[in-house]
């Protein structure tokens, strides 16, 4: 079976969970639902909107497995951080368009690397009048040498190009050893 192990990397405010719903919605394996994070489960997750303890889940995308591990984005939770990296051979970068790259970020994202795991960058909020997408681009492109060709911009609260995502996991991450 085709099988693709991931993760989320973000900031607490970068909308991680959303793009996890979103993700979840669209490849069928929840249906459409005013409730947001609906992988964060603990009231003090829903409360304060982030996530605490890591969520492991399955969905399928054109006849792909794929394996995708919520991520805490907080500092304070990096041993849940440690567990979900040590699981998976790639990670989402996950970017707000109208913010710099968050040092609590840079240091999961550090981590990632130091695992020799691959990264995609995904640039979200794009449809924000404050958004910058070509500035934070560019500084994606001088912090982890990823091209601005190889970094994806997306909205999942509009949902623009998140098959995109989706379809560049299954065509960039391969198969588990």
């Amino acid at each position: 079976m085709n099988i693709r192990n991931f993760c989320i990397i973000a900031h607490i405010d970068h909308w991680k969970s959303t793009l996890a719903d979103r993700m979840l919605e669209l490849t069928g394996t929840i249906r459409k639902s005013d409730k947001n994070q609906v992988l964060d489960r603990m009231d003090l997750e829903q409360e304060r909107w982030i996530t605490i303890k890591l969520t492991p889940v399955r969905m399928q995308w054109k006849w792909y497995e794929l394996n995708m591990i919520d991520t805490p984005g907080h500092v304070d939770f990096q041993y849940e951080v440690s567990r979900s990296l040590a699981a998976v051979e790639w990670a989402i970068l996950l970017v707000d368009a109208s913010q710099w790259i968050q040092a609590q970020t840079l240091s999961t994202l550090y981590q990632a690397i130091d695992q020799d795991l691959e990264i995609i960058p995904v640039l979200n909020k794009i449809d924000l009048p404050a958004a910058n997408p070509e500035r934070v681009a560019k500084e994606i492109e001088n912090v982890i040498w990823i091209p601005r060709e190889d970094i994806y911009f997306v909205s999942w609260k509009t949902w623009e190009w998140v098959e995109a995502v989706l379809d560049a996991i299954i065509e960039k991450i391969p198969e588990p050893k």
